[in-house]
């Protein structure tokens, strides 16, 4: 996936309303728009360097997004939470991702289950039984390497592992794909510690038969791709 252009670079100011941020950018205060709804816990520290896309879209009212912070590691993460779709998406149109490959038909936001969500991607056409993937982006890095999701406890996401658990009980094939778009990042674990709740689930989810897979993105200012898996460990 590339950037319709490269990205521009500034310093963050302050993250408010929750999809505004202020940047400097060439000495001057410019205001982002933020895709990102959740905590973004270790993603946005002051004076952190940030880089941003600009729309030619005359019609909006913020110009530019964010896209990228860099960490005082000089690790980059990508807290565009939009952009994991678009890499899972090129990811299996290509057939990058072995597991999920053989498909012929991939369709995209299907509803389906009970408590009315919308899956990520369902996956067809193949020998054997549809395939419902459920995209999540990590980029919550704790120590070591080890990533985690959520990064707060998250309703929204307690219901989509409920929601692959009655997929794969009536014998669909139910898969989660946490999309990791942290350079730090090297294996992924549920966040017990902040979601118990999503933790139990996930416990439940592997027992039910979903599958739970972590792939990590190259990430630079002129695109981004998966190019490999990680370890999940529960």
């Amino acid at each position: 996936m590339q950037f319709s252009s490269p990205l521009c670079g500034g310093r963050l100011v302050r993250r408010y309303k929750r999809f505004l941020a202020d940047v400097i950018h060439q000495g001057h205060l410019l205001t982002l728009h933020c895709p990102n709804t959740g905590r973004m816990t270790g993603c946005a520290g002051p004076d952190w360097p940030v880089y941003f896309s600009t729309s030619d879209n005359p019609g909006r009212k913020y110009a530019h997004t964010w896209e990228l912070t860099e960490n005082p590691e000089g690790q980059l993460i990508c807290v565009n939470t939009a952009r994991a779709n678009q890499l899972v998406a090129e990811a299996l149109a290509q057939g990058r991702i072995p597991e999920l490959s053989g498909y012929s038909r991939i369709r995209a936001e299907v509803r389906y289950g009970d408590e009315g969500s919308r899956i990520d991607f369902l996956l067809g056409g193949g020998a054997a039984a549809d395939c419902y993937v459920e995209v999540k982006s990590v980029t919550l890095l704790e120590r070591d390497g080890q990533g985690y999701f959520p990064d707060t406890v998250s309703e929204r996401a307690q219901k989509h592992v409920r929601e692959l658990i009655a997929c794969a009980r009536a014998g669909q094939r139910a898969v989660m794909l946490f999309c990791v778009l942290h350079t730090g990042i090297e294996r992924v674990s549920p966040a017990r510690h902040l979601d118990p709740a999503y933790g139990r689930l996930i416990d439940e989810a592997l027992a039910a038969g979903v599958e739970c897979l972590a792939w990590r993105a190259r990430i630079g200012t002129e695109g981004m791709q998966l190019i490999r898996a990680l370890p999940f460990i529960p």
